[in-house]
């Protein structure tokens, strides 16, 4: 609530697309859209997840890449568009975590797809292979065999080290 009271206190215009009440004690809102926003409201400083979504307009896609490259590196970069090339050169030219093309929800339900971010966002993946290994910690064991014939070479030395030089100097000779 109170980014949507910092945001109408600034100008932003509220669209509000259901009429259900905020209930915060089981963290719930109505689905709400800010636009007109500007950088100095909260809206814009933190990362969003809904149900209060930032509409920003654009006239040329380098906006898009531009405006998020200006910011932190998003936990996930949902683009919408029938556009291939242009979807392929969003994903190119944005640096986020995960990638959803024309969905959001189905993003995070992916189970054998890694999901997390990069940065202020979150580091690390979570689901699948990957997850697996993000919440596992490798722990490399060692052991030397209790007989190596490095050990029969080392100090000190006797007849067993004398023989196996003396072998291996008459092989070079």
């Amino acid at each position: 609530e109170a980014t949507v009271a910092d945001a109408t206190e600034k100008g932003a215009r509220i669209e509000v697309l259901n009429h259900q009440a905020p209930n915060p004690e089981l963290g719930k809102y109505p689905l709400t859209l800010m636009l007109d926003t500007t950088a100095d409201m909260i809206i814009e400083k933190r990362e969003t997840f809904g149900p209060i979504l930032m509409v920003k307009t654009y006239r040329e896609p380098r906006e898009v890449i531009d405006y998020i490259l200006s910011h932190d590196r998003p936990l996930a970069f949902y683009p919408f568009s029938k556009d291939n090339k242009l979807v392929d050169m969003y994903i190119e030219k944005v640096m986020s975590g995960g990638v959803t093309v024309n969905d959001a929800i189905f993003h995070v339900g992916q189970n054998d797809l890694p999901f997390g971010g990069v940065g202020p966002s979150g580091m690390g993946h979570y689901h699948g292979y990957e997850g697996f290994l993000t919440f596992s910690k490798l722990r490399p064991i060692f052991k030397q065999a209790n007989i190596s014939s490095l050990k029969l070479l080392a100090p000190p030395y006797g007849k067993l080290a004398d023989k196996v030089i003396n072998t291996l100097l008459k092989i070079k000779g």
